[in-house]
């Protein structure tokens, strides 16, 4: 007989998580640093790849976010439509494979970057709950 003690929730729409805040001050230090490589930096690919996955999955939970909070505006709403805009260019450059590259760590720390803005212009402008 095996027994756990973790419990499995079912929760396709994301609703736990929506009310836990990101760590933003740990990403926003790892965006940094990667955006201010140079030519001259020079880790293994595998670093590279480690940092690119780290900053794909930080990037798709502030995208998650995102959608959650324009989703509450009108859909008339101009700031919606930028973040449909922001969302739609996340899921393109988040579905390019992965690559053991400065270039694409810095492409991931852009995304992440830009999806932090337009989830804080959503932020001041998200109706009241």
């Amino acid at each position: 007989m095996h027994t756990s003690s973790h419990t499995v929730l079912y929760d396709p729409d994301g609703l736990i998580e929506a009310d836990l805040p990101l760590d933003r001050e740990p990403y926003e230090c790892l965006v940094k640093a990667v955006l201010a490589w140079t030519g001259e930096d020079t880790l293994a690919e595998r670093d590279y790849e480690q940092i690119g996955l780290q900053l794909t999955g930080h990037a798709r939970a502030v995208a998650s976010d995102v959608r959650r909070r324009a989703d509450q505006l009108p859909k008339s709403s101009g700031h919606r439509a930028l973040a449909d805009v922001v969302l739609r260019e996340a899921e393109g450059r988040l579905s390019a494979p992965l690559e053991g590259t400065v270039r694409c760590a810095q492409n991931r720390a852009r995304l992440v970057r830009a999806l932090y803005e337009r989830l804080d212009h959503l932020e001041t402008t998200a109706p009241a709950q």
